[in-house]
């Protein structure tokens, strides 16, 4: 099927704005220009890609299939142009995913190295839980993510570099000062009000896993998206938290790790990037930081 490209960056700006104005003003083309491109377009495909009213623009069954084939096409295009600029290191980007744990704590120091050596490349950073921002790999939106590992969203089509191995823990205040200095078994914790990262989360999913490895039903007194509020709820004493040890305060007196009776494995930090799609100069360079690490 022969269809001008021009149809479908038409199309992918009609379908992320859901609006036809908005995709003129950013097409810098007229409104009628657009309406008649995505005519043609469904006349082209025979489906019809958008429902449209007097308010609002929304997308039929068939334009959500597309867009999901046609947006990562976009940004590997967008990818290959960013290529083409990132000449000696003077100019181009570097697209990350990660989550705001794994920026804070890891990947500062090295975003600020980056920048002090070219200090001219636009860097990019999305945060995601770690599950995902494989969806960022998915779809095109990221050279590479820095993600915790094990990860189930993670297949054989990914390359993954091992840079860093942590430890996860909980964490409690003086409140539960009856736990300190002790050995604490799972199901004794149970007795407790859990703190922990929500569902959507490779850390949700491994604590989950260890628990019911030995038959115990984990039910948490509450699940947040950031490990910062973990830590600060847990230093007020409104529960246990578990954490990846490198974001717990090292000089805090107010909290103190638990010692548990069963072992807690320990994970990694990795970075994990499509090898079939070429990364720009700067993403190359960026990622060459950890090579020693994971040596």
């Amino acid at each position: 099927m022969d269809i001008n490209y021009e149809l479908y960056k038409v199309f992918y700006y009609v379908a992320t704005t859901l609006s036809f104005s908005e995709a003129s003003k950013q097409l810098f083309i007229s409104q009628s220009a657009v309406s008649q491109s995505i005519k043609t377009l469904e006349k082209k495909l025979d489906q019809p890609l958008f429902i449209r009213s007097t308010k609002k623009v929304r997308l039929t069954p068939e334009g959500e299939i597309l867009l999901r084939h046609i947006e990562p096409a976009m940004n590997l295009i967008r990818r290959g142009e960013a290529q083409l600029t990132d000449t000696a290191f003077t100019g181009g980007q570097i697209r990350i995913g990660a989550s705001d744990t794994i920026c804070r704590y890891f990947l500062v120091p090295y975003l600020k190295q980056f920048h002090k050596e070219f200090p001219n490349a636009h860097i990019k950073v999305t945060n995601q839980t770690s599950i995902r921002c494989v969806e960022l790999l998915e779809t095109g939106q990221a050279d590479f993510i820095v993600t915790n590992y094990p990860n189930t969203a993670l297949t054989n089509l990914y390359s993954i570099k091992k840079i860093k191995r942590f430890q996860d823990v909980f964490i409690a205040s003086h409140a539960f000062l009856e736990l300190k200095n002790r050995q604490v078994s799972f199901a004794e914790l149970l007795k407790y009000p859990l703190l922990m990262l929500d569902k959507q989360s490779t850390t949700s999913e491994f604590l989950h896993n260890l628990f019911q490895q030995r038959q115990l039903d984990l039910v948490p007194e509450a699940e947040l998206s950031s490990n910062d509020l973990l830590i600060d709820l847990a230093r007020i004493g409104l529960g246990i938290a578990f954490v990846p040890d490198f974001c717990v305060p090292q000089d805090s007196k107010e909290l103190f790790i638990l010692d548990t009776e069963e072992s807690l494995p320990s994970r990694e930090l990795v970075i994990a990037y499509n090898e079939h799609v070429p990364v720009s100069k700067a993403a190359a360079h960026f990622m060459s930081y950890f090579e020693e690490l994971s040596e």
